[in-house]
Parts: C-alpha cells; sequence; structure tokens
C-alpha cells in the first residue's frame, strides 16, 4: 500500500500541496475530486517521485520513497499520464513500454514480455490494434492502448490522471468497469475525476481536494452526507435511487433571495 504522510510538494518553490495525508488502498477503486488548480495531478506526481517534496513523507508498503530506486517505483506504480504525445509507433510498440522497468540496458524484449503486452491489449479490447499506427487511431482507441501500457507494467498500484476526458459514454464506462476489475483482483486504482456523479456512482472511496489541501475522504456516501460537495464545487448535489443503484447529479446553488 502507497500511503502519504503530512505530503508537502509545488513547483519552483512554490508549495501546492499542504499537509495532504491519504492511503491508496490495495482491491479499491479512489477518486480524487476538486476544482482545477486545486493539486490533484501534483499528488500523484509527488507520490510517484516525479516533482520534490518539501515536506512529509511518502511511504510505499511501509518503506519510505526516498529509499527506493526509479525502477522499484515504477515496479510498484504504474502512471498513465494526462498529457501524452502520439508518437509513430505501433501499438504493441507502444504497450511494450510498460516493460520497461524490469528490462535491462539495452532494453530487449523477450517472448514473455510479448506475451504479457498483447494480453494486455487484448484485456481493454484493442488486439486487433497491435499493428496500427497509434497516431491513426481514434482517441477513444489510443486512450485503451495508454492504459494497456500501464496494465503491461503490471504494478499493484495503478494512478490515471483523467482518464475518462474526451471519451464518449460508451468508453467511459469501460473505462471505469476496467478500474473496478483491477481493484476486485487487488490493485489499488486511482483515479482523478472531473465527473462527480461519474466517481460517486463508481468509486468505492472518494478524496476531496481544495486549494492543496485533502478537505474530505470517504465512501460516496459519506461524500454524499458531508456536504463537501456542494461546498467545495458551489453545487447542489442530488441523488436518487433507482433500480440500477443511488444517481447522482448536479445543479446549481440556488441564490439566497
Amino acid at each position: 500500500m502507497i500511503e502519504t504522510n503530512d505530503l508537502f510538494a509545488g513547483y519552483r518553490g512554490e508549495d501546492i500541496l499542504r499537509g495532504v495525508s491519504l492511503a491508496f488502498r490495495p482491491g479499491e477503486v479512489l477518486a480524487l475530486l476538486g476544482p482545477n488548480g486545486c493539486g490533484k495531478s501534483t499528488l500523484l506526481k509527488a507520490v510517484l517521485g516525479l516533482i520534490e517534496r518539501t515536506g512529509g513523507e511518502v511511504r510505499y508498503d511501509g518503506v519510505p520513497m526516498a529509499r527506493l530506486s526509479r525502477k522499484e517505483i515504477a515496479q510498484r506504480a504504474a502512471f498513465l499520464t494526462q498529457s501524452r504525445t502520439t508518437p509513430v509507433i505501433t501499438a504493441l510498440r507502444m504497450v511494450l513500454h510498460g516493460r520497461f522497468p524490469y528490462l535491462s540496458y539495452p532494453r530487449r524484449y523477450g517472448k514473455a514480455d510479448y506475451a504479457i503486452a498483447r494480453s494486455a491489449l487484448a484485456r481493454v479490447g484493442a488486439a486487433q490494434y497491435e499493428d496500427r499506427n497509434v497516431g491513426e487511431l481514434s482517441g477513444g482507441q489510443r486512450q485503451g492502448v495508454y492504459l494497456a501500457m500501464a496494465l503491461a507494467q503490471q504494478t499493484q498500484t495503478i494512478f490515471m490522471d483523467e482518464p475518462t476526458t474526451f471519451l464518449d459514454i460508451e468508453h467511459q464506462l469501460s473505462m471505469m468497469e476496467t478500474a473496478r476489475e483491477l481493484a476486485r483482483e487487488g490493485r489499488a486504482v486511482v483515479l482523478v475525476l472531473h465527473d462527480i456523479p461519474l466517481a460517486l456512482r463508481m468509486a468505492d472511496r472518494i478524496a476531496v481536494m481544495q486549494d492543496g489541501h485533502l478537505a474530505a475522504c470517504g465512501t460516496p456516501q459519506e461524500i454524499e452526507n458531508s456536504g463537501v460537495i456542494d461546498a467545495v464545487f458551489h453545487v447542489a448535489l442530488h441523488a436518487a435511487d433507482t433500480p440500477h443503484g443511488r444517481q447522482y447529479y448536479c445543479m446549481p446553488q440556488e441564490e439566497d433571495s
């Protein structure tokens, strides 16, 4: 399990995160919610050691991150970033990049690496694209290839920064169902999301951030009851029980007359 304790981090000497303590638990989908600029993506980067901490600590299975090499961190946590270039490369070669943490230099893929990469492509329904150039694929198809690359890394924790952005509803739901499947296998899955109803409906636990702080963390029901969504996002959260489970929607807050 990866944990942060009183974590501070930021850019160019300015802290964006201010005292964040949070655990990313195996077997659970955790959704990170918060307004733009509140520190969600910064938190993922700090946990992965991609930016420098200015205070607090990050632990991987009880071991301080400072004691781990970049390779050891990459063998424990995968990162599906928000901003990605589209290289001139086939889907299979792209997914094979997920095997880098297990290869020595010079990198030479073995039969097992190819098998793992092809299995990852098949899992996200993209096996038919293995010989296609990534740049020729649609946005949803490319997202599947990038997710397959993260799966090929075979880590216990997967961080995804806005994985449903620009996806149609079918691919959004498919992405969330894959996240839930991974959690059922015992992995920790952490998603930065902007779709509040989707997060409340699909995640096991919700962490709400505001101005670099952790405003609240709990089950969807606990977050609903707390009123933190209304306070942080300045909306009115509503919910209704349906034959398909509890459904959520947000409305503008009514102004006081």
